[in-house]
């Protein structure tokens, strides 16, 4: 089969972050396998920057093309740093492997749907104009990412009616869920829900769900997990990644 003009498909490596969790794996697993039902032609494999195996070296290993795509919510330090210094080390020592590197799933329109989706499976109607949505991330030391959910709360209170869209963080920033949901309750919101961005379930979910609970939410809903949303950016962003070094050697 062929794929702009190509015999067959480059190779997708969907880097996750990885965790002593098997919850974690199995979620990526499952995200690949709806990919693999949207594109039979294009081979698929997962890597990880740690706690599971492959690395993305050895995920690499028997290939001389790949499109490496960060199965990853928000750009940081893994990245702006982990990821580029691991390809920049292997095509340095390997200069005949080409890699098209793409952009991190998020900030993207089609993730607040998944979100979305999540919290109508709890019970939450989209929009509900007496509701108060706390989106919380598992939280970075780069003010950036921190930033960049903050801003994709603020896009879905601009789309939707909601009571009100604000952002916390599981670690590493404020306010934390429970705080933000204090905050709401003491602000007068009728009723406030929790929208975790994150991918998969563990221990960063357990602990949002248990302190945004403790602190009087109604509702929190699940992670992500294996969205269709989900797999249809990461083939948008393989796509996109593919198309813009296409001409160039490496990446």
């Amino acid at each position: 089969m062929t794929w702009h003009g190509r015999e067959t498909a480059v190779p997708l490596v969907a880097v996750a972050h990885g965790s002593r969790d098997p919850r974690a794996a199995a979620t990526v697993e499952d995200v690949l396998a709806l990919v693999r039902r949207a594109r039979p032609d294009l081979p698929v494999r997962a890597a990880y920057l740690d706690h599971t195996a492959p690395t993305l070296a050895g995920a690499l290993a028997e290939l001389t093309e790949a499109a490496v795509v960060p199965l990853l919510l928000t750009e940081a330090y893994h990245s702006r740093v982990d990821i580029p210094g691991v390809l920049a080390e292997l095509t340095a020592r390997r200069p005949l492997l080409r890699v098209h590197r793409g952009a991190t799933l998020g900030p993207h329109p089609l993730l607040v749907t998944a979100l979305e989706r999540r919290l109508a499976e709890a019970g939450v109607r989209a929009g509900d104009p007496r509701t108060a949505v706390v989106l919380v991330s598992a939280g970075s030391s780069d003010r950036r990412a921190n930033a960049t959910v903050s801003g994709i709360a603020g896009e879905w209170a601009g789309r939707r009616g909601w009571w009100s869209v604000t952002a916390a963080y599981a670690s590493a920033a404020e306010p934390t869920p429970g705080q933000e949901v204090r905050r709401l309750l003491d602000a007068g919101a009728p009723r406030v829900v929790v929208a975790p961005y994150l991918l998969a379930p563990g221990h960063f979910a357990e602990g949002i769900r248990r302190d945004a609970l403790a602190a009087g939410a109604e509702v929190v809903a699940d992670v992500l997990g294996a969205a269709p949303e989900l797999a249809a950016v990461l083939i948008e962003r393989y796509e996109r990644a593919v198309r813009a070094t296409a001409g160039s050697a490496t990446a």
